[in-house]
């Protein structure tokens, strides 16, 4: 398989994809093609949130098969991009597999102050959101298991693991350069 100057970028919930994704497309000049904030805007546009659209979506496998097709058709025509999608490395196979985990405290507290996912996650508690947040990565797990017979959670479906619990998305973003310029200069 030829690899393609592409990173896909997969990881925990409020892992820190968007903010690193960012940070990439900035350093490498690269596009960006975001799943998640498509989801997201299906939701709104449905006036659920994210985690009830995810129970809706079980219902409904097209649009999920629609999403993850979605970013397989766009490279085919396109390079030099990051793939901000929890499925872009099932979808894009010869893309730099980048894996974020974080862990789930730190998670919730980063997406409880996030003020860019109130419209969908809306919670009175940390602890609110973190309980959602085990939901939702639950239920994907589930439906990305029954629609693709993938587990993302897979380490081993990634080039590159990184723990963002501790560090910053700047800091992400370099040891993801580095290891996606090794990446492209191996045969």
């Amino acid at each position: 398989m030829s690899k393609k100057h592409i990173i896909s970028l997969a990881g925990d919930l409020a892992s820190g994809k968007g903010e690193t994704s960012k940070i990439l497309t900035e350093k490498l000049g690269y596009g960006i093609y975001r799943n998640g904030q498509y989801f997201r805007e299906l939701a709104k546009n449905m006036n659920m949130s994210v985690t009830e659209f995810n129970m809706y979506v079980e219902k409904h496998p097209e649009i999920d098969r629609q999403i993850e097709n979605s970013a397989a058709e766009y490279a085919k025509t396109h390079d030099n991009f990051i793939i901000d999608a929890r499925l872009g490395w099932y979808a894009v196979p010869e893309s730099f597999k980048v894996y974020l985990k974080v862990d789930i405290d730190v998670a919730a507290k980063r997406a409880f102050y996030d003020k860019d996912r109130k419209d969908t996650e809306s919670f009175a508690s940390i602890e609110e959101q973190k309980q959602d947040m085990i939901k939702r990565y639950n239920l994907e797990n589930e439906r990305y298991y029954n629609l693709y017979h993938v587990r993302k959670e897979d380490l081993s479906n990634y080039d590159l693991v990184v723990d963002t619990t501790n560090i910053s998305p700047t800091e992400v973003a370099e040891k993801i350069i580095e290891e996606y310029n090794k990446w492209l200069n191996e045969k």
